[in-house]
């Protein structure tokens, strides 16, 4: 018979670890935001695809560096995850975002959309 040690672990062996909004750092949080691929899943979760699986959406990075940005965002404090029978489901911590660094996400959001729509500069 599994001791509640034990058990403690098989049930807290699918949840992860998010930081509480007093722990989410301005510096870490621009980091995670200064990746293409991760700003590119925050703009696709911002366009209001709230709890996302993971292998939904289409980036042009392998599925272990895929995880690897996921993991970057919800560590600083950007997504929240949690598992819904075997899928990984992502959210935008917009609200938290909102609160503690205000007008922040709105703005790298629409500086991102901006850029997508325009051409790149000439060499």
């Amino acid at each position: 018979m599994p001791t509640t040690e034990q058990t403690v672990a098989v049930t807290s062996g699918r949840r992860l670890a998010h930081p509480s909004v007093a722990e989410i750092r301005l510096e870490t949080v621009l980091h995670a935001l200064a990746d293409p691929v991760r700003l590119t899943i925050v703009r696709e979760l911002a366009d209001g695809h709230a709890d996302m699986a993971c292998i939904a959406f289409d980036l042009p990075v392998s599925k272990s560096t895929t995880t690897h940005h996921f993991k970057v965002l919800r560590e600083a404090g950007v997504i929240r995850q949690h598992y819904e029978g075997t899928s990984r489901m992502s959210r935008l911590r917009e609200d938290d975002l909102k609160a503690r660094f205000p007008g922040l996400l709105a703005a790298v959001l629409e500086g991102a959309r901006r850029s997508a729509r325009s051409p790149e500069p000439a060499a």
